[in-house]
């Protein structure tokens, strides 16, 4: 998997911690406070946005009163702590970290997450110290699918597109990798449970857990 590669850029939500599922609960506190009910396919819809993306979104669709700096300063707020004391990293994958590090590899984090929420969850398990650059999707022009946000990781790492390999947890980031001409790497996760066909299918390389990658484990793609 590591071979030609110089180095590796991670999604932080549902690729190096478990934290997918508490934005449904955030979602629908959230709306439900304002008297709107959760509608399904929410999630579906905002996938890959940038944090500003998202905002710009629900102001319009709900017609909020909120600016947009105002609806991701609550959306901070309500996750800080949950990202401070509740989300876990996935298994494996401070192993998996510690590991690269020990080769040399260059490391980097590409997520759709504010700089408050990295910020909260390096408080525990400081990712910060391993990764030479973190870029959020509010940094680059356009969110996942759409490459920018890997293309901007890999001009901070100084590293070509096509040397990098990165690790993603959604259909949408998978094509935001391989739309950069990357390596990607597709992580299970229960959020993304019913896109995990369509993963495997367009992913190099598919993990259950990093233990596979140790292991060899790993589903690879033929061709």
């Amino acid at each position: 998997m590591l071979d030609q590669i110089e180095a590796v850029i991670f999604d932080l939500d549902g690729t190096l911690v478990d934290s997918m599922g508490l934005w449904k609960e955030i979602d629908v506190t959230f709306l439900g406070e304002r008297g709107i009910a959760y509608e399904d396919g929410l999630q579906e819809k905002i996938e890959g946005m940038s944090f500003t993306e998202t905002a710009v979104f629900c102001k319009e669709h709900y017609r909020l009163s909120e600016s947009v700096e105002e609806l991701k300063e609550i959306w901070n707020r309500m996750a800080m702590e949950k990202y401070r004391f509740e989300v876990l990293p996935k298994p494996g994958a401070l192993e998996f970290l510690e590991d690269l590090k020990g080769q040399g590899m260059k490391m980097g984090i590409a997520t759709s997450n504010s700089r408050e929420l990295i910020a909260a969850v390096n408080e525990a398990y400081h990712f910060d110290e391993y990764m030479s650059c973190i870029v959020t999707s509010c940094s680059v022009s356009k969110g996942k699918p759409a490459p920018d946000v890997y293309l901007e990781a890999a001009r901070q790492l100084n590293v070509a597109p096509g040397r990098c390999l990165v690790f993603e947890d959604i259909v949408k980031g998978i094509q935001a990798g391989k739309s950069a001409g990357m390596k990607v790497c597709a992580v299970e996760d229960s959020y993304s449970a019913s896109q995990r066909e369509r993963k495997i299918e367009i992913c190099d390389y598919y993990i259950e857990t990093y233990d596979d990658i140790k292991n060899r484990s790993y589903y690879k793609a033929v061709g």
